[in-house]
C-alpha cells in the first residue's frame, strides 16, 4: 500500500476555438494546477533468479486526482457552464496497473538490503465518467524506475519504496460522440492534443 501523486504531460492544440457562452475565438492553454496525494494498494508475487537478482510482478488499483487549470492566451477570464468553474477541471481515475519488474538488490548488511528496481506494464482504468469535460482513454502502458530498501524484521520484511513512472499512450479521449457533453464544455477537451501520466509513487511492501 502507499500514496501517490499524478500529474500530465499536457500538449495544448494550439488552434482558436469559439466558446459558445463569450462567442470569443480563443487560443486555450492548459496545465496541472492542483495535484493531490491518492491512494494504491496491491500485491506483491517475487521469484528470485539468482542471488542479488529478482523477477516481480506487483498488480494494483490506484486512485488519483488531477486538477486542470485553463487560460487564454489573451489573459481573459475562461467562461464555461454557469454554475460551474470554468477555469478549472478535476480529473478523476481509477487505474488497475499491471507492471513486471526486475529487482537489483545489493549485499545485505545487518538487518538492511537497499536496492534499485525497474520495469514496465500497462495499466487498464476502470472509472470513467463520460459527463465530465475531459474524458481518459482505458489503456495506457508505462515504463517505471526507483529504488527502494528491504529491512527485515523476525517475521517479516518492510520495503519502503520510491518509484517514478511515466506513461505513453495519449490519454485524452475525443469529443466525437459524447452526447453527455453541452456545447460549453467542448473546448476543455479541443484545447488538448495530448495527455500522459506521470506519477511519483511511495510504496510500503511487507512481505
Amino acid at each position: 500500500m502507499g500514496v501517490n501523486f499524478a500529474s500530465f504531460g499536457v500538449t495544448d492544440s494550439e488552434l482558436p476555438i469559439v466558446n459558445p457562452v463569450t462567442g470569443v475565438t480563443e487560443i486555450y492553454h492548459a496545465r496541472v494546477s492542483s495535484i493531490l496525494p491518492g491512494f494504491h494498494v496491491g500485491f506483491v508475487t517475487d521469484l528470485r533468479l539468482c542471488e542479488y537478482l529478482n523477477l516481480r510482478f506487483c498488480p494494483g488499483m490506484q486512485f488519483t486526482s488531477r486538477t486542470l487549470s485553463y487560460k487564454t492566451e489573451s489573459g481573459a477570464a475562461v467562461v464555461g457552464l454557469p454554475g460551474k468553474s470554468g477555469a478549472n477541471v478535476d480529473v478523476l481515475a481509477m487505474p488497475v496497473n499491471l507492471p513486471l519488474y526486475l529487482k537489483w538488490s545489493a549485499a545485505r548488511e545487518g538487518n538492511y538490503r537497499p536496492y534499485v528496481i525497474g520495469g514496465g506494464g500497462v495499466s487498464f482504468n476502470v472509472s470513467r465518467d463520460r459527463e465530465k469535460p475531459v474524458l481518459l482513454n482505458t489503456m495506457d502502458y508505462f515504463c517505471e524506475v526507483g529504488f527502494g530498501c528491504d529491512l527485515y524484521f523476525r517475521w517479516f520484511k518492510f520495503c519502503p519504496e520510491i518509484t517514478y513512472r511515466i506513461g505513453f499512450a495519449n490519454q485524452l479521449a475525443p469529443t466525437d460522440g459524447r452526447m453527455e457533453l453541452a456545447p460549453q464544455e467542448f473546448f476543455y477537451t479541443e484545447s488538448l492534443t495530448r495527455l500522459t501520466n506521470h506519477c511519483v509513487c511511495l510504496t510500503f511492501n511487507f512481505e
